[in-house]
């Protein structure tokens, strides 16, 4: 069975994204959800950011 590609699918393929699945602490994530709401910021592109810094704060040590 074929599976269907989606233009989405293609874009986020050019881009470099990828679907990543991780296990968190629920409060902390449906906080991470709420602020990240009220100041209209996607949170894959929040934590993008965050582990790009911890990447960069890492290689300085």
């Amino acid at each position: 069975e074929e599976k269907k590609v989606r233009p989405q699918d293609k874009w986020d393929a050019k881009a470099g994204l990828v679907p990543k699945t991780y296990k968190v602490n629920e409060k902390v994530a449906e906080e991470f959800r709420a602020v990240c709401k009220s100041k209209g910021i996607a949170m894959g592109t929040q934590i993008t950011k965050m582990m790009k810094e911890f990447i960069d704060q890492s290689n300085k040590e």
